[in-house]
């Protein structure tokens, strides 16, 4: 086999069904050998899309994301989604063409040093040489799948692509066990601690699912009945529309007004795989000094975001059970402060009377659509607001960058999940300049006949920043923009447009769009400018 074989056949043994990307001149032999290998190759408009697509992919399969892009501008497209894949520790294997090294010693024709460019967002970048193509490609899943998970940069040169390749075969890497080797002392002083509190609280993070642990947190914390917090990424851990759970925090000051204060009260604070890579600066240091503070975590401490007592570094969900293996805590908040501040969140947040309006939107979405609806969403005002609004019933369920809090990732990210988990609904919501960003892809999803349904939250202004900029006292300016027709954009593009102004043009529509089997929708919700005034 050539280098382009051993990459497509070492990534299909990884479990990848599906590469996404831009084919170029330096790439034609990894696509032929993709194809070649039964992995499907999906043809993207932007190289930044296809690796929103490929992380759809990933929460889909489990299996890593794939994307390709050829040299030079190819490359420099995909920035963004690789740093997104970077602190939102997504597995992705960024496979890149590039020139030969003796050609790059005198050819400058789009040649720059991609790795050097990659290095600062990836957890490695390698490139494939000959006689060791097998070991490399495997390293790049090893180190991809590792935790942290995260990207991995792969720099194919077309020699090596096209060489036909000698040695013996590299068996596939050995999946990772992980383990949690803690300090027996210090386990049994944290035990102690569990048992000696009144007032626990759970905080868990995004470190939970890559690692599997989502099954034994949610014993943990039904079993004992201590409250749990969640991230956005961590939503649904525990069925969110049920109590201990206290649903999820990360960007909404209104919501840190009511969670914050029972954060302060905890005698007890056990972190599980919580990483603060999510949170607004109001979480820095959310605890007393006093407060005793337990963190399982996946990697060692480098952010300082917050204060522990007491950390142990291994695997989450084995560390938890170890917590509760001597009983559990002596009260859990015998004054119910966690009913009234579920009670007050739900006030806020929950069903609202609002004849029209995003908080309308949302809570006719979430009645109407299934239930298990895996639902994506994009990067704004509305996503604050929705990550508040809609109750995850299990992980892995809402979709969205954020780490980096990217716009234009709903809609990549609703397809890649699509293509690999057809009978799931799967639902993108967007705002309108998110999507403008992405248009594009509207062909892409066409071409796929994927029947996503895709809600925009129309109001024709970037409604987080005008906020921003009205709430530091500053005229509004760059953030208006004239209004797009996107029911004409969606027929343009093979898909069914319908636009709404009320609940229950809303809810007929999604009905609707529920019955459609072979092409997108696209449900203009005009809500209007300043509608998010007071609401997060």
């Amino acid at each position: 086999m050539n280098g382009a074989d051993i990459v497509a056949r070492r990534l299909a043994a990884a479990g990848v069904r599906e590469a996404y990307g831009i084919p170029g001149g330096e790439v034609l032999a990894l696509v032929r050998a993709i194809d070649d290998a039964g992995i499907r190759f999906v043809l993207c408009k932007h190289e930044n899309s296809g690796g929103f697509m490929a992380e759809g992919a990933f929460h889909a399969t489990g299996a890593p994301g794939v994307l390709v892009a050829t040299l030079g501008p190819g490359v420099a497209n995909a920035v963004n989604v690789v740093a997104n894949a970077w602190q939102d520790r997504v597995p992705l294997i960024f496979v890149t063409g590039c020139v030969d090294p003796a050609d790059a010693a005198t050819y400058t024709h789009q040649v720059f040093d991609h790795g050097a460019l990659m290095a600062p967002v990836t957890k490695a970048s390698l490139t494939l040489v000959n006689g060791a193509v097998d070991a490399i490609i495997d390293k790049a899943v090893c180190i991809a799948m590792a935790d942290p998970p995260g990207p991995v940069h792969v720099d194919l040169p077309i020699g090596v692509a096209n060489a036909m390749q000698t040695g013996e075969p590299v068996p596939p890497t050995a999946p990772v066990v992980r383990g949690h080797a803690a300090d027996a002392d210090a386990m049994a002083t944290a035990s102690r601690w569990f048992r000696e509190a009144r007032r626990p609280l759970v905080i868990a993070g995004l470190e939970v699912l890559y690692q599997q642990g989502e099954a034994a947190l949610r014993e943990f914390v039904l079993d004992t009945g201590i409250p749990l917090i969640t991230t956005y990424k961590a939503k649904g851990i525990v069925d969110e529309r049920r109590a201990p759970s206290l649903g999820a925090a990360g960007l909404s000051p209104l919501a840190d007004e009511i969670l914050l204060p029972l954060v302060r009260q905890s005698d007890l604070v056990v972190l599980a795989g919580y990483d603060p890579i999510e949170m607004r600066s109001g979480w820095r240091n959310p605890w007393p000094d006093t407060t005793r503070v337990v963190e399982f975590s996946a990697t060692p401490d480098a952010h300082g975001m917050h204060r522990s007592s007491m950390r142990f570094v291994g695997e989450v969900a084995t560390g938890v059970r170890a917590l509760a293996d001597n009983g559990g805590p002596a009260a859990c908040w015998p004054g119910g402060e966690p009913a009234r501040v579920r009670a007050a969140l739900d006030e806020r947040f929950g069903t609202v009377p609002d004849e029209w309006g995003p908080r309308a939107a949302i809570n006719v979405a979430r009645a109407t659509l299934p239930g298990d609806t895996v639902a994506t969403v994009d990067s704004g005002a509305h996503r604050i607001l929705f990550n508040q609004m809609w109750h995850c019933t299990a992980p892995r369920t809402l979709l969205q960058s954020t780490g980096l809090c990217t716009m234009g990732c709903a809609l990549p990210l609703a397809i890649g999940y699509k293509r690999l988990n057809r009978g799931a609904t799967v639902a993108a919501f967007m705002g309108d300049a998110c999507l403008e960003m992405v248009l594009g892809e509207l062909a892409s999803l066409r071409d796929t006949r994927c029947p996503v349904i895709l809600f925009v939250f129309v109001d024709e202004s970037l409604s987080l920043i005008e906020l921003k900029q009205r709430g530091a006292g500053h005229a509004s300016v760059g953030v208006d923009f004239p209004g797009t027709d996107f029911v004409a954009v969606a027929e343009a593009m093979g898909g069914i447009g319908i636009a709404v102004d009320s609940r229950d043009g809303l809810a007929r529509a999604i009905r609707d769009a529920l019955c459609v089997t072979d092409c997108f929708t696209l449900i203009a919700c005009h809500i209007g400018r300043k509608a998010y005034d007071g609401l997060f």
